[in-house]
């Protein structure tokens, strides 16, 4: 077996970089760089969460990353988790950096980033009508669509930022996303929250 100072010129670097990354992941040195991996929404139908639900004070928008159609009749969409949301299609795209890895226990990643891969849904509904229709803490799919001032949206331009509570220092979700309706005026929706608090909501239709 050659030795490393039996091992030709121009492979010397290569496997000394090796063994010093490698020192630096089992010795869990701060030098260890993140992981970017695809990202592609989470297992979430839609933007929509209880205690934080984007309003400017007369409307309220809910993103969908994936299809209304494929929501459980039975789901509460204020839950917003659904591991089951994985298996429906996705309108959005991007990547997440983690720490470590999913596989390593993080239970979410430093930042993610998302971006319309497809035409993207968007709901708005008076936030008034809203607030009723949730006032015993659930609400689906069904009942959504039954809001009277439901207005059907579909993003051309969508782009979220998010620095999960779990995983960041420093809280923040980004949207920033326009559009049109469904009677052809166009939409924008812009919203900024940190620390889970509203910090920001621009919706308008013109």
């Amino acid at each position: 077996m050659k030795t490393t100072s039996q091992l030709p010129r121009c492979l010397k670097p290569a496997w000394f970089s090796l063994l010093t990354a490698l020192a630096i992941q089992w010795s869990g040195g701060t030098a260890q760089a993140n992981i970017r991996l695809e990202a592609t929404g989470g297992p979430f139908y839609a933007r929509l969460e209880s205690y934080l639900i984007h309003n400017d004070g007369e409307w309220a928008a809910i993103a969908f990353y994936r299809s209304p159609d494929c929501v459980p009749g039975d789901f509460n969409l204020l839950e917003f988790f659904d591991p089951a949301a994985l298996d429906c299609p996705s309108f959005v795209g991007g990547f997440e950096i983690w720490k470590n890895g999913p596989w390593a226990g993080d239970q979410s990643p430093i930042q993610s980033e998302l971006k319309l891969t497809g035409p993207m849904p968007i709901w708005f509904v008076s936030w008034t009508e809203l607030q009723t229709a949730i006032a015993d803490d659930v609400l689906t799919i069904e009942e959504l669509v039954a809001v009277p001032s439901l207005l059907v949206g579909a993003a051309t331009s969508f782009t979220e930022t998010l620095h999960p509570s779990e995983g960041a220092q420093q809280t923040k979700t980004t949207i920033v996303a326009s559009g049109f309706l469904e009677d052809g005026r166009k939409f924008t929706y812009q919203a900024t929250e940190t620390k889970n608090t509203l910090r920001h909501v621009k919706i308008e239709f013109r």
